[in-house]
């Protein structure tokens, strides 16, 4: 059974990866249905910025016995008002906004993003067949 990823939107780095990132860290598989927003996000203590590509979607299929990243012990589902409550913990303000833009109805068509996408769901087939 498909389950809607309603919680968490999920977070793309630098690199559009979202379905192969998703699987390697959740063990979960991704499938995107619309693009979110692209954000970008300077830190104020240090001299790095960041990009994040949103995506929304469903994830289908759960591989339980798959390991996760390295560092990474356990995926969590948790609500938009959790994260709110645990912010010092988050990589940064980014991934509250991503998630208010997803709650606010926020969807583009993966249109935008077509090659990149394509270019996703081949990785995450590769990497799932490894």
């Amino acid at each position: 059974m498909a389950r809607p990823l309603i919680s968490l939107v999920m977070i793309v780095k630098n690199e559009a990866r979202g379905i192969r990132e998703t699987l390697e860290e959740t063990a979960w598989t991704f499938e995107p249905h619309a693009l979110v927003g692209v954000y970008l996000w300077k830190h104020p203590d240090r001299p790095k910025t960041f990009l994040r590509v949103t995506f929304s979607g469903r994830v289908t299929h759960h591989d339980p016995v798959r390991p996760l990243d390295r560092g990474i012990h356990r995926a969590l589902w948790f609500t938009r008002d959790q994260l709110a409550a645990r912010s010092e913990h988050l990589r940064s303000p980014m991934v509250l906004r991503c998630i208010d833009d997803y709650l606010r109805g926020r969807r583009f068509p993966l249109e935008i993003v077509d090659h990149v996408v394509e270019d996703m769901a081949s990785e995450a087939q590769a990497s799932a067949r490894e």
